[in-house]
């Protein structure tokens, strides 16, 4: 069976950890004011990856909260995979510069991507590619845009070029607690050799599982909302993602 890495997620808006229902902004909860004290916790709790994004700079195509993930850095060990607002080589290179293991470039792939298949060539290891998808269609702009781009497609865009993953999200369901998206996450990791990382709406260890058993090459998934909430058990989680 294919490995299996889990990714709590710290979304960052205003210097906070929050979480978005839907990725809209102003439907915001508050979880921790320290990012930094989220980030070692959640690697006290074992995780050993963090998956990171500045919500403020994917809506404005630039760092928003850097000083919060430079906090987050120093906070943990634990390799940073950031998202929001990376939108050129000199971000991609600034924030490799400063400790990021993986960046996630999303909108740019879909309007430049030559400029992100450059980059993993560049780094091998290094750049993911982020697709966020609402009716398997690509959506890009901090999810305010959707393109007519399928999903499938824009992920065999990115063959052979060195790109080190896909975080692939499915925005109807982001911060809803209404189950991963199984079918949508198997079918894209069933069409590209890209390590494809499940993202949106997991509520429970039941859908690690159900991700795990759908047959796709699945390499992971994105613990938002229900990790907050008390409804996944950091231990429980971590032990079905390694069985």
């Amino acid at each position: 069976m294919t490995a299996f890495t889990l990714y709590p997620a710290i979304d960052l808006k205003d210097g906070q950890c929050v979480r978005l229902l839907r990725g809209e902004m102003d439907a915001a909860t508050v979880f921790n004011d320290s990012p930094a004290a989220q980030a070692a916790s959640f690697r006290a709790a074992g995780f050993t990856h963090l998956h990171v994004v500045d919500l403020n700079g994917a809506f404005e195509g630039r760092a928003v909260n850097r000083a919060a993930v430079e906090a987050i850095l120093a906070a943990t060990d634990a390799p940073v995979q950031l998202g929001g607002g990376i939108r050129t080589r000199a971000q991609i290179d600034a924030w490799l510069e400063a400790g990021i293991a993986r960046v996630i470039l999303g909108t740019v792939a879909l309007r430049d991507p030559a400029l992100v298949k450059e980059a993993a060539r560049a780094l091998p290891g290094r750049v993911v590619v982020g697709i966020d998808a609402k009716n398997g269609m690509v959506a890009v702009e901090g999810w305010a845009e959707t393109s007519d781009m399928k999903a499938t497609e824009l992920a065999k865009a990115f063959e052979g070029c060195g790109v080190a993953g896909i975080v692939a999200t499915d925005i109807g369901r982001d911060g809803l607690k209404t189950g991963v998206n199984v079918p949508f996450t198997a079918d894209l990791a069933n069409t590209v050799s890209i390590p494809v990382i499940a993202s949106g709406g997991v509520a429970s260890v039941a859908d690690i599982t159900a991700l795990r058993a759908s047959g796709a090459p699945i390499a992971g998934c994105i613990l938002g909302r229900a990790l907050y909430d008390g409804d996944i058990v950091a231990a429980e989680a971590i032990e079905i993602a390694r069985a």
